[in-house]
């Protein structure tokens, strides 16, 4: 039922706009995409997360092959594949991010050791069920690499808006206990907040969304939209508000502009004319462009700012005249 009401309302901006169906959904899908991995990408950031976040879309390659062979298992058609799979995926996800923080807990092994032990544990596996799989079923593994919005099936995007709606949900109620967490998290414990708790919901909500838009942006390019963003924000922030609605715009900007940068852009290779790029690398190097771009504005700022009595652009830092501690994106406090 969500599948056919997206269907139609896919069809109704069609209509509405007059352009093709395929178009309005790839629209639709970068819009929520974006605008997801803008909000977890300020929180991967502020975490130091990138590497984390990185071996976690490289696991997710194993959860897709493991959620296909589950499909298999329980001899489903495409139907119990739209829904089987991306539970699978996000499982594994889950189970793989709080093994990493329980291994690293326990054994007090530097964050980017443990991290190396489980992503070569995930792409060893991946690389063990990607033959089993193409033995026994049609599925194209590979896809999933560097993804396809054309390709993005109406129960993809549902699941998006959902994890969307969640994230929002979550970040309404603890985005303040998350940040905290990071920055102190033994000032957050004596606040009474509970650190554990609150990283593992977070690995939870970042599983989500990297299993969740594989099929669009891919494994490999993933992990660019969640950090890159949220780099260029923390250029040219003054505080973690401006960060976190920065993070958001740029990732923004980054799709609108490598999206119509895909459709404008052709090359003619050989006996090969009007050659097109595929929109997900094309977006991801407008976000790196982004960056750069930010880099060179804030050079240029804090080069002139004293001379016209402005202020010099720093890292985001904690606010000490904020009562909770931080500057709360909502405008809340625990």
């Amino acid at each position: 039922m969500p599948d056919a009401w997206m269907a139609d309302l896919i069809r109704w901006l069609a209509e509405l706009f007059g352009t093709e169906l395929f178009t309005v959904k790839c629209l639709l899908t970068l819009l929520v995409l974006c605008m997801l991995c803008g909000m977890v990408g300020a929180l991967v950031v502020g975490n130091r997360m990138a590497f984390f976040s990185d071996a976690m879309a490289h696991c997710a390659f194993a959860g897709v092959a493991l959620g296909y062979l589950s499909v298999l298992g329980f001899q489903g058609d495409r139907g119990t594949a739209a829904w089987l799979v991306p539970l699978v995926m996000v499982a594994f996800g889950v189970c793989v991010g709080m093994a990493m923080v329980y291994v690293r807990d326990r054994t007090g092994l530097a964050h980017d050791t443990v991290i190396g032990v489980f992503f070569a544990l995930a792409l060893g596996f991946g690389a063990m069920l990607v033959r089993l799989v193409q033995q026994v079923s049609n599925v194209n593994l590979e896809t999933f690499l560097f993804g396809n919005l054309y390709l993005i099936p109406e129960s993809d995007l549902v699941l998006l808006c959902g994890a969307f709606a969640l994230v929002v949900g979550v970040f309404l109620w603890r985005y303040n206990q998350f940040m905290f967490a990071s920055f102190n998290p033994s000032l957050a414990r004596t606040r009474r907040m509970n650190v554990m708790v609150n990283n593992y919901l977070f690995i939870i909500l970042l599983a989500l969304v990297v299993n969740l838009s594989l099929k669009a942006v891919g494994a490999l390019l993933i992990n660019a939209l969640l950090v890159v963003p949220a780099a260029a924000a923390a250029n040219v922030s003054r505080n973690l508000r401006q960060m976190f609605w920065l993070t958001v715009a740029f990732s923004l900007c980054s799709g609108a502009i490598g999206y119509w940068m895909s459709t404008q852009m052709s090359l003619n290779v050989g006996t090969m004319k009007n050659v097109t790029f595929g929109p997900s690398g094309v977006i991801v190097v407008a976000s790196v462009g982004l960056f750069f771009g930010s880099m060179i504005v804030v050079a240029v700022w804090n080069r002139f700012a004293p001379i016209f009595g402005g202020k010099q652009f720093h890292r985001p830092m904690h606010n000490p005249n904020d009562p909770c501690g931080f500057d709360h994106p909502f405008g809340q406090c625990p």
